[in-house]
């Protein structure tokens, strides 16, 4: 699966649904908070400019005026006092400049001539330079030239220790989003996990229904789902197991009346088809109780007499049955159970190659591996799994005589389960199968 997806623009988009949550998440409110952030600026920058103005029109109305009463030789000694932090006033012509057509320009002009009352005529420019200053000329009623010299402030001054707040919010955004995105992904990955496992033939622990109303509800109906599963599966092997049960009987009456029966050809046959409708009806028992467990108990046996039995039993009646290597140790397990997962791989590694060895091993886990190897055909690598499935055969021919009945490789995997262990086909280097249990 790729990492990403990519999007008409080039961008890419990310796969995963946590990736993509946690990106709308983090877009979207660090969009919201840019915009907030946006808005108190301009909302500042506002705030100062009403509060220049206002000072305009409320202040200099009365400086000028106090400027314009005082004989000329004392003015001097208040411009100081009326001067404010953006604005001052300067006796005299001023600085030479060029006229102001902004609109800031004439809405300082109008609210300059607003608050004197349109008693002195104001000239408003702009001096030029790297800050951005206008000045006001007018002249008194006694002809002396008065300036205003404007610095017009913008957005108030930001403090030093608000950069390091911006970066704390951030940080808090993005733990907050990832913790909102964790909590809404977990279960969906709890969900995922539990059905990978899902197994109705092991008897695994139920997926938690604690959480939130929508999760609980959610396990709740996986843990039912795996239940009805487990049922219908259960009442499947019932109806196996019955079927076979109850074909015993007439078979056996089928077989005495054949062995009764004159010697000839048809009766031949006859004998040979019973003998395989009994072996499939004693394979479909076996499944069933493999499924179902037939309640032996664990005991500790000794491998090295445990693999000689098994090995010699096959030698007594001409098998070509070995054991490689060296096997000692002790394994806790149920013996017959373990005897009929090593009897399903031997009859099979007979039957398809003529012989069948044996070996025991360790891994790094201290687990005990047993191996029953051949060097038959095998079996083609895309099959390995489905060949342990129940009436799975590799031989389509239907011939029981080589293909079997479908079931030898499946009840050694419910046996296998039932002991605790783990089942595994792999096709030998140089040609062969090996069927390996392993026993925890």
């Amino acid at each position: 699966m790729k990492a990403a997806i990519r999007l008409r623009s080039g961008l890419t988009w990310p796969s995963t649904l946590r990736s993509r949550i946690f990106l709308i998440l983090l877009i979207g409110l660090a969009l919201a908070y840019g915009l907030s952030f946006s808005v108190l600026y301009m909302e500042r920058y506002i705030s100062a400019k009403a509060v220049m103005l206002g000072t305009l029109e409320s202040d200099v109305a009365t400086s000028i005026a106090v400027l314009d009463r005082l004989p000329p030789g004392e003015r001097g000694d208040l411009l100081e006092r009326l001067s404010r932090g953006n604005y001052r006033f300067v006796l005299g012509p001023g600085l030479p400049g060029v006229p102001d057509t902004s609109s800031k320009g004439a809405e300082i002009s109008g609210k300059i001539e607003e608050a004197i009352g349109h008693r002195f005529p104001i000239r408003i420019e702009r001096i030029p330079g790297d800050v951005n200053r206008l000045q006001a000329h007018l002249t008194l009623s006694d002809g002396s030239p008065l300036t205003i010299d404007v610095t017009p402030k913008g957005v108030m001054p930001i403090a030093a220790w608000l950069p390091y707040v911006f970066v704390v919010q951030m940080v808090l955004l993005i733990l907050c989003t990832w913790f909102a995105v964790r909590q809404a992904i977990r279960p969906l990955g709890e969900l995922a996990a539990a059905a990978d496992a899902l197994d109705p033939n092991k008897d695994g622990p139920a997926m938690s229904e604690a959480g939130p109303s929508e999760v609980a509800h959610a396990a709740r109906a996986f843990n039912a789902m795996r239940e009805r599963i487990a049922h219908y599966l259960e009442e499947r092997v019932q109806i196996l197991a019955a079927i076979s049960h109850d074909l015993q009987t007439p078979i056996t009456r089928m077989r005495l009346r054949a062995d009764m029966a004159e010697d000839s050809q048809e009766k031949d046959k006859l004998v040979h088809d019973l003998g395989e409708i009994q072996r499939l009806v004693q394979d479909g028992i076996a499944y069933a109780r493999s499924a179902h467990g037939n309640g032996e108990k664990s005991a500790r046996i000794d491998l090295a007499s445990f693999i000689d039995s098994i090995a010699y039993d096959y030698q007594d009646t001409g098998k070509a049955v070995t054991v490689i290597g060296l096997v000692q140790g002790a394994a806790f397990t149920k013996p017959h159970a373990l005897r009929r997962i090593l009897s399903n791989f031997i009859d099979n590694a007979l039957k398809f190659a003529g012989a069948a060895e044996i070996s025991v091993e360790r891994s790094a886990e201290n687990d005990i591996v047993i191996s029953v190897m051949d060097r038959g055909p095998g079996i083609p690598d895309d099959m390995l799994e489905a060949a342990m499935q129940p009436f799975f055969r590799l031989e389509q021919s239907r011939n029981r005589e080589t293909g079997g009945t479908g079931l030898g490789l499946a009840i050694a995997q419910q046996l296998t389960a039932k002991i605790g262990g783990s089942l595994r086909l792999y096709n030998r280097a140089g040609g062969g199968l090996a069927a390996e249990v392993t026993i925890r």
